[in-house]
This record gives C-alpha cells, structure tokens and sequence, in this order.
C-alpha cells in the first residue's frame, strides 16, 4: 500500500468522526444557520491567515534530503497567499463585522491547533505540517463541492459571500491531486509517522471548532 493510503486508513476514524458530526451532516445538506456560516468563516479565518507562515517556517527547516518537497512548499505557498482576505470578505459580504473577527481571538481548538503546528516545525518534525494540508484541503474539497451552492441557496447569500469556499473546490483537489504524489514520495517511516500524528491531532481539534459552532441560529460561543 502507498503512503497516501495508508495516511487514509490510518485517519479514517477520525475523519468518519468529523463528516458524523451534525453540524457537517447540516452542511452537507445545506441546513446551516447564517449565524453558524459566519461562524465558520470566523474560525477558518483564524487558521488560513497562518497558512503561509506555518509553510514558511516548514520550508526553511526541511533538510537538504527533503529539497523536493521545498520547492513543493514553495509552490503551495504561492497558491495559497491571501486566502485569509478572501475570509474576511466573505464574512463582509454576508453581514458580519470583518474588522472585529481580524481583531479578535480563535476558538481554543483553533489557538491549540495553529500552536501545536508551529510546535511541531520548531521541536519536533516539520513534514508533521503535511498532516493539517490531509485534514484541512481534505474537509475544504468535501465542504466546497457539496456544500457551498445548497448553502447559498439556503441563505439566500449572493455569490461575493463564497469566495472562499467556491474557490476551494477546484482548487484543493488539484492541491490533493499533488498532495498524494508529495506523500507517496515520501519514504522515510519517521517522516510518514510524523504526517500520521499530525493529521490525527488536526483532526481532533479541527472536529471539536465543529463541534462548537452554533446550529439552527444558535448563538456562537467562540471567541471571537
């Protein structure tokens, strides 16, 4: 079995633990409350703006071994510069205050989750980073493509309030589509562990910021 597949049998727990959710079986469905939508936003807000430091500071302590999978992070970072702004305008566009959410604090899954990230580069092992790009792009291509249009439908939210999660679609599967080949490549069994362990974590955290997001108009509890 190929390092992908075995990455997704690995995590597959976890990763049926977060599409059971109700609040994903409501989006999938397009049953979300503006107030949840703006609520994600939010939270996604505050991982996407360290997209691209938490690539740089993989990048620049990658080994010399691991130069190919530089030159892919250096690809990925470009790619991904300024999404958070996306966010920002989304939330805009649907009615929330942007100003307040860029000056806000994240829910704690989400400061947990970004801390233990940037942990991982620093301490530990940086190809750990390529566990949040299984757990996040993966979650961004399943809420992108079956989610956004029924949600938009529902809410009666005019396309500018979708940037982010409609350029998503496309986009993340052609970075997973890559994404496999990188980890397929990748054949150093400390380094396929440290994918493993990180995914399980981001999991984790990413499963309990869903798990505290309002539903059906509820009002929010994360700070925000």
């Amino acid at each position: 079995m190929n390092f992908f597949d075995t990455l997704q049998e690995a995590t597959r727990g976890e990763r049926d633990e977060l599409y059971n959710l109700p609040v994903i079986v409501d989006a999938l469905q397009g049953r979300v409350s503006l107030e949840s939508y703006r609520a994600f936003l939010t939270q996604a807000y505050y991982h996407v703006r360290h997209t691209v430091p938490l690539m740089m500071a993989c990048g620049a302590r990658l080994p010399s071994r691991l130069e190919w999978l530089r030159e892919a992070v250096c690809e990925y970072i470009e790619d991904e510069y300024g999404h958070e702004q996306w966010i920002l305008d989304d939330i805009q566009a649907c009615g929330g205050d942007k100003e307040a959410v860029r000056k806000g604090r994240p829910s704690l899954p989400i400061e947990l989750m970004v801390s233990f990230l940037y942990d991982q580069i620093a301490r530990s092992n940086p190809v750990g980073l390529f566990g949040m790009v299984n757990v996040l792009e993966g979650t961004s291509i399943a809420l992108a493509t079956h989610a956004a249009g029924s949600i938009r439908e529902r809410l009666d939210l005019p396309e500018s309030a979708f940037t982010y999660l409609s350029s998503h679609g496309a986009l993340d599967v052609e970075h997973m589509q890559t994404y496999r080949r990188l980890m397929n490549t990748l054949d150093d069994p400390a380094d396929q562990a440290a994918v493993i362990h990180a995914s399980r974590v981001v999991y984790k955290l990413y499963i309990d910021m869903f798990r505290g997001l309002p539903r059906d108009g509820e009002q929010t509890h994360a700070s925000v």
